[in-house]
């Protein structure tokens, strides 16, 4: 198993302690930082940092609730009277949900310190390729999270430097959603000409130039720009740098992880002090399994649907890969209970486990590249790419040839290749597909009220517009 350095939270610096009841920009103390950023190590260790938080629940520690639970991929557990995932299912989100406020704080937390290693990193005297690389991390990085924040909450504050009085935190309103596309273009662009196609050693889970460029194409398709998203996604297939595994269940085994179809993951590392693991096996077991599916039990989250179930063709070997539908209790008997299977690893201590989580991989390459020459008029092209996917899944390649049949063709492809991974929601958004889908299946997921435009991104957390009214006003319908 390949596995990149582990990645440490670091209390020393004030990246770790920012205001949190504005944006996550200010430090408690300039002090602590103007001693810090000297060296290259001190350099090494800020892009850590900034990979690190990651991790966290507002960013990919919690993303299913953002990116399958509003889709008909998955539905949340319900536990009592917390509906905070609930609302999300069914789209009665308050402005008030921790949900929204974890997303926003943590986005602009690791926004903040990317920002930090780019402006404070031109000053070290250090190995200038280092320096470069590491540049482009943190752009990448920021480029990633900007990302993440204009899909879910369009027009948000784009800051791009280092904030160091809280004051000046308040002087920055919501720019429209076409500056942050700009902005996360321009971060991608600088980051591929710097980032190594590869790392080696505890290097490895950086991100690469490949990653970059997939991200880079991935922004383009969901600006609709399909000539910019195929030359760049075709960049990355042309790399050879990428492949997919032969066998699908490898691409998810937390023994094999960093591999041939790896683009970029949020790295995790089980048994580590402190905790550096994930918690994706036991959050996604089922409730009151004891230790039938996974040690410690589970939390029954993201719950596959069975419309989810039924996306799946005969044959399909990704299906047991990804989901159950039962599992074998303790006493011997079968429980019927759908969940996802995609994330098993057996953990050290309950939320302790070694599985990464994926952000970009080559199957989701190649099926963005179809659908942009789809869009392009460029069916027949497309057509080996959607089929290159469906033949690692074990089902006969397609003959599609008219454009519309394409897209629902790759539409399907991608929820059952990605299931589970984020993608899902998103998907429907950039397609345009989410209202018409979700809406003929309302009764089944629980939608009482007709969606609009306004439930395709979701509302700003209610403490900013208190805390900033003059800027930072709230999305339409909420």
């Amino acid at each position: 198993m390949k596995k990149k350095i582990v990645i440490a939270f670091l209390a020393a610096l004030s990246l770790t302690s920012c205001r949190e009841e504005f944006l996550d920009l200010s430090p408690v103390s300039t002090t602590s930082t103007n001693n810090f950023f000297k060296t290259q190590a001190d350099m090494v260790t800020a892009i850590n940092a900034a990979y690190a938080i990651l991790q966290a629940p507002g960013q990919y520690g919690n993303f299913y609730i953002v990116g399958e639970i509003p889709s008909d991929n998955t539905t949340p557990v319900l536990s009592g009277s917390v509906t905070d995932q609930d609302e999300f299912d069914k789209f009665y989100i308050r402005t008030t949900n921790p949900v929204l406020l974890e997303r926003w704080n943590d986005g602009y937390r690791g926004i903040y310190r990317t920002n930090t290693v780019i402006d404070r990193i031109g000053a070290v005297n250090m190995n200038e390729a280092l320096k470069a690389r590491i540049t482009g991390e943190a752009k990448f990085l920021r480029a990633l999270m900007y990302f993440n924040m204009v899909r879910v909450f369009g027009a948000v504050p784009l800051v791009l430097k280092e904030i160091t009085d809280p004051a000046e935190g308040y002087e920055y309103g919501r720019a429209p959603v076409t500056e942050v596309y700009a902005q996360i273009i321009r971060d991608l662009t600088d980051a591929e000409k710097v980032l190594p196609a590869s790392y080696t050693g505890t290097d490895i889970g950086r991100a690469t130039s490949g990653a970059a460029k997939s991200l880079l194409g991935k922004v383009y398709l969901t600006n609709r720009q399909y000539a910019e998203a195929a030359a760049k996604l075709k960049e990355v297939i042309d790399s050879g740098q990428y492949a997919l595994l032969p066998n699908y269940a490898d691409v998810f085994n937390a023994a094999n992880e960093n591999h041939k179809e790896s683009i970029f993951d949020v790295q995790y590392k089980k048994g580590l002090v402190p905790r550096e693991g994930s918690g994706f096996a036991n959050a996604f077991a089922p409730e009151n399994s004891g230790n039938a599916v996974v040690l410690f039990g589970g939390g029954g989250n993201n719950r596959p649907t069975p419309d989810m179930e039924q996306a799946y063709e005969a044959g399909d070997v990704r299906r047991n890969v990804s989901m159950a539908t039962s599992y074998v209790n303790a006493a011997g008997n079968r429980v019927d209970y759908y969940f996802v299977k995609k994330y098993l690893d057996t953990p050290v201590v309950s939320g302790d486990s070694d599985d990464n989580w994926p952000v970009l991989r080559y199957a989701d390459v190649l099926l963005m590249y179809a659908e942009a020459l789809n869009e392009l008029g460029r069916t027949a092209e497309a057509l080996p790419y959607l089929n290159q996917v469906r033949t690692r899944a074990g089902l006969n390649a397609l003959s599609v040839t008219a454009q519309e049949a394409m897209r629902l063709a790759i539409e399907q492809e991608r929820r059952v290749e990605l299931a589970f991974e984020g993608h899902r929601w998103f998907d429907l958004v950039r397609t345009g597909r989410a209202l018409p889908v979700l809406q003929a299946k309302a009764t089944a997921i629980g939608i009482k009220t007709p969606l609009t435009q306004n439930n395709l991104i979701w509302p700003i957390p209610q403490s900013q517009i208190d805390i900033n009214p003059t800027k930072i006003q709230q999305n339409e319908g909420y």
